[in-house]
């Protein structure tokens, strides 16, 4: 360790060497020897491997000793302590020499070595402490005391080293929890934030949305659960990409949070979907709020340049204020009611009405049986003749499903067939419908079956190749078979459609288009996609003899496909009026009660072998009627 030495009495420095200087390595041998040859001599002191070795720097005067503790501080090797005379004649005296080294380290161990008693140890003190680092000796001083100290105080310096150290590391450990702890907390405040939101319009998320509505059910007071659906919003996806449904997303999330009264709540469940919880006074209000909230999505919104016109549907439930609400029966019913305002036209808000929780039980007691039907031969095929010419020949036959129920007798197409449309029951039912179409048409003379294929059919991946093995294994050529599809089968993927239609074609298969006139953009799906038959629906021709706006447009569907020379079948003609007016107009082919009510498969092949239904009142037994079928 090494020790600076400052006095200027050079006899002094001897004192120190000596104390401070290790014995000889042959003093510990020569003592061994002079016992075995006096004997009784006392045993020398064993040698000490662990004893402190010193490394003394001896200076006359203060200065050249600060001068030395400034240059082993720049090496990087401190003297761990410093013995200093108080009374130096030349330069500077002990006191200023021990506060000028203290000043220059701290960590020194100060020795004050003097034998006067006229220097005041606490104004060195004062000027070279602290007091646990400076100590003193008084002279003349021991040779052993000198040792003693060097070695205790050369020792507490290493410990205050690695005492100092270890704090040291410790506080920056400390820094690094700190930092460490912080990051921790923010990152667990993102993660909050992350499963609670949506990631796209950083709206709540539907747990934090249930969360929500779960606390808000616990309150007194009356407040309305709402779920809301953009109306055409794959329209925008299909047209426009998925960038731009993504922008209209957060539009109309950032439109209905400055719509929404004060402490209400907009969350996105997920797709088109969003959830809305506010306060409101009683159902009257609540259902102006949601009125609003749809005003406010029903706008135009620029989306990378162009113009969007928004829409949305809402159904919403006003909660008892009473209390006793149960969050997932809340949903529940919003959802319904959302339902019914898409089922009323959309771009509407519809509050929750009892019959609705009726009206879903009965789907469901309706899709479970439809579930059976097959299998308990509940179901039937009527078959519907459509005529030609003055004669009224019969050329075919449109193909109508029926259901009579063991337990509630017939059941109305237009009851189960959206409820089938709505599940996979679709698939089951159409297939079915396809395999005896196809059975009855190879017992007519030479007719045709018009089957009517639903979106969700007609959307099949496989579609047409199936259909085609079906009919190759029925042995029945494809142009005796007509392929009705409705204008929403094909708006809603235009390019799909129009690839569907072109295979059906090129295999030799008849396509019409049903209830022609109550869809979109009507002429430019004729123009576009590959049809032969445009039917026309039952809603013109039955207003035809009272309302010059219907006869009108009957008569121009029927000039229209001529000019692309397409055929014209005109449904639910009933009257001697409906066939004249018809015919006036031109129209080529007719298909109702007029002529023939639906009939059983047998009646059908007694009608397609008579071939004409001249005159009128041709009247078959019909079949039951029900729902909207000829």
């Amino acid at each position: 360790m090494r020790i600076l030495i400052v006095d200027d009495e050079p006899t002094v420095h001897d004192g120190y060497r000596l104390a401070l200087s290790p014995p000889p390595a042959s003093a510990a041998a020569l003592s061994a020897m002079a016992g075995e040859l006096f004997g009784d001599l006392p045993d020398a002191p064993p040698h000490n491997d662990d004893a402190p070795v010193f490394d003394t720097v001896h200076h006359l005067q203060g200065l050249d000793a600060v001068a030395e503790v400034e240059r082993a501080l720049a090496a990087g090797d401190p003297f761990r302590i410093a013995f200093i005379d108080v009374r130096m004649p030349a330069g500077i005296d002990g006191r200023d020499t021990a506060r000028r080294i203290r000043a220059l380290d701290p960590d020194i161990q100060i020795v004050i070595v003097t034998g006067y008693s006229d220097f005041s140890l606490v104004d060195i003190a004062r000027v070279a402490g602290p007091v646990d680092k400076l100590f003193y000796i008084a002279k003349p001083f021991e040779v052993g005391e000198v040792a003693q100290l060097a070695a205790s105080l050369g020792k507490r310096w290493g410990m205050d080293r690695a005492l100092r150290d270890a704090h040291a590391t410790l506080a920056r450990q400390l820094v690094q929890l700190e930092q460490q702890a912080a990051e921790l907390a923010a990152n667990e405040r993102r993660a909050l934030h992350v499963a609670s939101h949506d990631s796209l319009t950083e709206a709540p998320n539907r747990v934090a949305f249930q969360r929500a509505l779960h606390e808000r059910v616990r309150r007194p007071g009356a407040f309305a659960v709402a779920m809301l659906d953009l109306d055409r919003f794959k329209q925008v996806n299909d047209t426009m990409g998925h960038l731009a449904g993504d922008a209209l997303l957060r539009a109309v999330c950032r439109q209905l949070q400055d719509a929404l009264p004060e402490g209400g709540m907009v969350a996105r469940l997920g797709g088109d979907e969003f959830g809305l919880l506010y306060d409101t006074q009683d159902q009257a209000s609540g259902l102006a709020t949601a009125d609003a909230l749809v005003a406010a999505c029903s706008t135009t919104v620029t989306i990378f340049g162009q113009s969007v016109r928004g829409a949305a549907s809402m159904g919403l439930i006003v909660a008892d204020p009473a209390g006793g609400n149960d969050a997932v029966h809340l949903l529940r019913r919003a959802d319904l009611a959302l339902n019914d305002a898409k089922r009323h036209g959309r771009n509407c808000a519809r509050l929750f009405d009892r019959e609705l929780d009726e009206n879903v039980r009965l789907r469901q007691r309706i899709e479970k049986g439809l579930s059976r039907a097959i299998e308990r031969c509940e179901l039937s095929l009527a078959f519907q003749p459509i005529v030609s010419g003055a004669a009224h020949e019969i050329v075919g036959f449109e193909t109508l499903l029926r259901w009579n129920t063991r337990e509630h007798g017939p059941v109305s197409p237009a009851i189960f067939i959206p409820i089938a449309e709505e599940s996979n029951l679709i698939h089951e039912l159409g297939d079915w419908v396809l395999e005896r179409s196809l059975m009855a048409v190879k017992r007519f003379p030479g007719q045709y079956v018009s089957v009517n294929v639903s979106p969700r059919q007609f959307r099949r991946q496989n579609f047409v190749a199936d259909i085609r093995a079906r009919v190759e294994r029925a042995g029945v050529d494809p142009a005796r078979i007509q392929i009705e599809i409705t204008e929403t089968a094909i708006f809603d993927d235009a390019e799909g459609a129009a690839r569907t239609l072109d295979q059906l074609r090129a295999l030799g298969f008849r396509i019409a288009l049903d209830d022609f006139g109550t869809g979109y953009s009507s002429l430019y799906n004729i123009r576009t996609f590959a049809l032969d038959t445009l039917k026309i629906d039952r809603s013109f021709i039955e207003g035809m003899p009272r309302e010059r706006e219907s006869l009108a447009i009957v008569r121009s569907i029927i000039h229209l496909a001529h000019s692309l020379g397409l055929n014209v079948v005109a449904e639910g003609v009933e009257t001697q009026a409906h066939v004249d007016l018809l015919r006036a107009a031109g129209a080529s082919h007719l298909q109702g009660a007029f002529f023939s009510c639906p009939v059983t498969a047998a009646q059908a092949i007694g009608l397609a072998h008579r071939r004409w239904l001249a005159g009128t009142g041709m009247r078959p037994t019909p079949l039951a009627r029900t729902g909207t079928d000829g």
